[in-house]
């Protein structure tokens, strides 16, 4: 059992049995959010180490699509909770916080620690280069139901619906192609891209012991996502947050936060590979993959779910995405170009702060 806990993380899964008794006891809202959120966090992370470990027993490619499968089940669950109670608006604002966190905070802490202590960081430039032009495509398929809504609203929310179902389509299509590029036809050109337990320092588990802990594990991740979410609305309206801010900043970051750890540990470990690997491929999975997955799952709940986006969420991810283009363009990164991303991410944190509800 000693195996299973080895991240500083784990000692947050004391708020499991805590979050679970301030429900059966009604207590405040604010009070069951901040436990839930508290025992997502290491909760998402033994759901990755879970994953890498499964991976070394199946094999290299299965593994890949393992963990592009998994690597965002977190977030997913978060979300398919919320869309359950018809939460539309916390939904499309944690894909945008999902999106602009792990590109801007994770990539930039990750520069940040990892260029503290080298002077310059290499990564693949190709590979890069193809998540950025992901990246851009994924920022199109926010752009364009927001300017059709704008554009050409009077022709209905039944046609917007089935628009965005049609894109949802593309995205996911686009994703299923992504994975064929970077794991069959182009598969050199992502050479030491994966990683797994022994990365982080870790003994590997056994194949049991990985779908062991990977299928409580996401049981919890579920009950706690259930409670996060039945307490978004009375948190958000006693601390005079909007849905949209506790979705892009709040929810994300709980979402994100074992990612948060993995990448700029591989940073630090002259890794950056693997770090970028982890924030934009995060990013591409949130906006090709569960996107996609949500706006289908929604017609299973009876209320459909659009990719109209807010102006302002849409601005957020188009500038997020160019700006970390620009700075993976040269393939080298160093601490100033991650303080950098962290500023534009600390920039628009405060001005969804202040957006109007």
């Amino acid at each position: 059992m000693k195996r299973i806990f080895t991240s500083w993380l784990d000692v947050l899964l004391v708020f499991i049995p805590l979050a679970i008794a301030f429900e059966v006891a009604k207590a405040d809202p604010l009070l069951i959010f901040a436990a839930s959120a508290c025992a997502i966090i290491p909760l998402a992370g033994m759901l990755g180490r879970a994953t890498e470990h499964l991976t070394s027993h199946v094999g290299a490619g299965v593994g890949s699509l393992l963990n592009a499968s998994l690597g965002n089940a977190a977030e997913l669950i978060i979300a398919l909770a919320a869309l359950r109670e018809g939460l539309h608006d916390v939904v499309k604002a944690s894909l945008t916080g999902s999106i602009l966190g792990n590109i801007l905070l994770v990539l930039g802490a990750s520069m940040v620690a990892g260029g503290l202590k080298y002077e310059r960081q290499k990564f693949n430039q190709t590979a890069a280069g193809m998540g950025s032009s992901l990246l851009l495509l994924a920022a199109v398929g926010l752009i364009i139901p927001a300017l059709f809504h704008f554009t050409a609203a009077d022709r209905g929310v039944a046609i917007e619906r089935e628009m965005s179902l049609e894109i949802a389509i593309v995205l996911f299509v686009m994703y299923g192609l992504s994975l064929l590029f970077s794991l069959r036809t182009h598969r050199h050109l992502y050479a030491g891209e994966s990683h797994d337990a022994e990365d982080l320092g870790e003994q590997p588990w056994g194949f049991r012991m990985s779908v062991a802990v990977l299928t409580v594990v996401t049981t919890l991740i579920a009950v706690m996502s259930e409670l996060l979410v039945g307490a978004i609305e009375p948190t958000a309206h006693k601390l005079g947050l909007t849905q949209v801010f506790v979705g892009v900043i709040l929810v994300a970051l709980v979402g994100n936060a074992a990612e948060h750890s993995t990448a700029v540990l591989m940073a630090m470990k002259n890794k950056m590979d693997l770090a970028y690997g982890i924030a934009v491929g995060s990013s591409l999975q949130i906006a090709l993959l569960v996107a996609p997955v949500l706006v289908f799952a929604s017609y299973l709940f009876g209320t459909p779910l659009d990719l109209i986006f807010t102006p302002f969420e849409v601005a957020a991810v188009t500038i997020s995405v160019f700006v970390v283009g620009f700075v993976a363009i040269d393939g080298e990164s160093n601490w100033m170009e991650g303080a950098m991303l962290v500023g534009v991410y600390a920039m628009l944190a405060i001005a969804f702060y202040f957006l109007p509800a």
